[in-house]
C-alpha cells in the first residue's frame, strides 16, 4: 500500500484553505531529498508557509511536496519529499496534524528505486504479539518484555495540537 501521508497533507491542506486559515509545514530538513533554505533551519527542522498568496506553482504530489517561494528577497525552488513532512497545521490556531514514523506497509516498493539488487534478499516481515513478544517464543523474562512494551508506547504516534 501507498503512504497515507501525502493524502492526508493533501486534505488537511485544502480544509485549512476553506476554512480561511494559513497552512503551515514543519519539515525535517536532514532528510535525504530535502531542499530548503539552509539559514533558516533550526535544531534539524524548517517552518514553511505553504499558502497561495507565499508560494507559487505548488505540487502536493504523492512523493514530494514542491514549490517557488522567495527567501529574503532571492527566489528558490522548495523541495520536501512525503517522508520529511513532520506536520501541517494552521497558523492562527494550530489545528493540524503531526505526522508520526509510518511503516512500511507491505507489498509497497518506491516508485524512484530501481529494480533490486539481485544479491540482496529482502528483509521479511516478523511477527509479533500485542505485549510485544516475537512469536518466535523465545522466552524473553518478564522483566524484558516490560521493557518492550514501554519501547512501544513511547514510539506509538499521536496527535496533538500544536500552538
Amino acid at each position: 500500500m501507498l503512504s497515507s501521508r501525502p493524502y492526508l497533507a493533501r486534505a488537511l491542506y485544502e480544509w485549512l484553505l476553506d476554512n480561511d486559515h494559513t497552512p503551515y509545514i514543519v519539515v525535517d530538513a536532514e532528510r535525504e531529498g530535502v531542499q530548503v533554505p539552509g539559514q533558516f533551519v533550526q535544531n534539524g527542522q524548517i517552518v514553511l508557509n505553504i499558502s497561495p498568496s507565499a508560494v507559487r506553482d505548488l505540487l502536493m504530489s504523492n512523493e514530494s511536496i514542491t514549490f517557488s517561494a522567495r527567501f529574503s528577497g532571492q527566489p528558490m525552488q522548495v523541495i520536501v519529499p512525503s517522508e520529511a513532512l513532520i506536520a501541517l497545521y494552521a497558523r492562527e490556531n494550530g489545528v493540524g496534524m503531526v505526522f508520526g514514523h509510518e511503516p512500511v506497509m507491505p507489498g509497497y516498493e518506491p516508485l524512484s528505486s530501481g529494480a533490486p539488487e539481485a544479491d540482496q534478499e529482502p528483509e521479511r516481515p516478523s511477527l509479533e504479539g500485542i505485549d510485544g513478544n516475537s512469536a518466535s517464543g523465545d522466552g524473553d523474562e518478564p522483566d524484558a518484555s516490560d521493557a518492550k512494551k514501554e519501547g512501544a508506547r513511547k514510539g506509538r504516534p499521536s496527535l496533538r495540537v500544536i500552538k
